[in-house]
Formats: C-alpha cells, structure tokens, sequence
C-alpha cells in the first residue's frame, strides 16, 4: 500500500463499550441500540478506560440465549473474550491485517501499552482502505494504457 498508515489514524475513536458488571441484556440493549455488534470491555483507572475484554452479539446468542441463561442476572465477565488481542495505535493496517487473519477475529480494539482504549479497528474498516488502494491501482494502470496509446498512437 501507498504511505504508511497507523492504525491509530484509522481507527474509530467512538467506542462503545460495557463494563464487566453490566448485565448480558443491557449489553445487548445497548448493542441494539447502537447498531453495533461487538462492546469493547473496559475498567475504569485514573489513566482511562482500560481494556479487559470484548463481548459480541454471537458470544450473546452463544453462551447466554443458547444455553437459555438469565441474561438479567448473567454479567458481561462471565461470556466475554478475556485479555483480547489489542493493537497499537503505531501498527500498520498490514499488521492489523496480519493479527486479524491469524487469529480469525473482525473487531480490534486500539489500545497504548498500559492498556488504555484509544479505538476499535473492524475488519470493515480496514477492508475499504484496501479497496481504496485497489482503486488506485487500477486507476495508475488505466493512466499508463492511456499515456502509451497517446504516445503511440
């Protein structure tokens, strides 16, 4: 791809988020509400929200709707991915890309290294930024089929 870009520069910095005592139905609640599919746990600390965890609409239906637990009474904490994988806000999308493919996941959340959320990445995102890329691809390949033809006659 072109210039280097972080993904601290790509990332979405409106994240929604739960926390480990919220209930699996407020999670949902609020996912429903938002329009979104996955919350990025986190615990409050003087140095910001830090990133414990992240809880997904499948994690929801899986191991709570499916199992037909309370989803009142069962917590975020007891269905959520623990200690996710985080990238950095320095990494490049090729490495976000890398650890996505590696591990089979579509949402990374962003995080310094103390653990503080700056972000979320999704697989989404950083599909139209290749697609972009792409783009321009073809347009430098189009341009130089011109150029020649202009030339050449």
């Amino acid at each position: 791809m072109g210039e280097k870009m972080d993904i601290g520069e790509i990332c979405n910095r409106i994240v929604i988020f739960a926390t480990e005592e919220m209930s699996v139905k407020e999670a949902a609640q609020l996912m429903r509400d938002q329009h979104v599919g996955s919350l990025v746990v986190v615990r409050e600390a003087p140095v910001g929200r830090i990133v414990t965890g992240i809880v997904t609409d499948r994690d929801i239906a899986v191991m709570a709707v499916a199992r037909d637990f309370d989803p009142q009474s069962l917590r975020v904490t007891d269905i959520m991915t623990a200690d996710p994988v985080t990238a950095k806000p320095a990494d490049s999308v090729n490495d976000a890309l890398t650890v996505m493919r590696q591990r089979g996941i579509r949402r990374l959340p962003v995080a310094t290294d103390d653990g503080v959320l700056v972000g979320i990445v999704t697989l989404d995102d950083l599909l139209e930024i290749v697609a972009e890329e792409m783009h321009s691809f073809v347009q430098a390949i189009t341009n130089a089929h011109k150029r020649e033809m202009r030339v050449r006659g």
